[in-house]
């Protein structure tokens, strides 16, 4: 079987499955399985090589995302913020007072 038919059938069984809370690791393995085929389609067969972690998938970025930092008072949480942004968070005098 050729890469395109196999990337023609996933696509056409994510097209039949119905999308609920019982058929989504049903359908994000085929989401795996189509990225896989179509960068061995784009890039050619990469499985020439020393033996990896096993196989992966592409994740698409979509939408926000809200990370927080869970610390200890005064370690550093800040300061880590503040050199991954750019952005400064003030801070009072006395203890456990980051304003932002």
């Amino acid at each position: 079987m050729s890469l395109v038919s196999k990337i023609k059938d996933i696509e056409e069984e994510m097209a039949r499955t119905q999308i609920n809370k019982q058929t989504m690791a049903h359908i994000c393995g085929l989401r795996a399985k189509l990225a896989k085929y179509k960068r061995e389609l784009l890039l050619g067969d990469t499985k020439a090589g020393g033996g990896g972690a096993g196989e992966g998938f592409d994740v698409r970025s979509t939408g926000d995302a809200r990370v927080g930092l869970v610390g200890f008072p005064s370690v550093g949480k800040s300061t880590l913020l503040t050199s991954l942004t750019g952005i400064f968070s003030e801070a009072a005098s006395y203890e456990f007072t980051t304003l932002t």
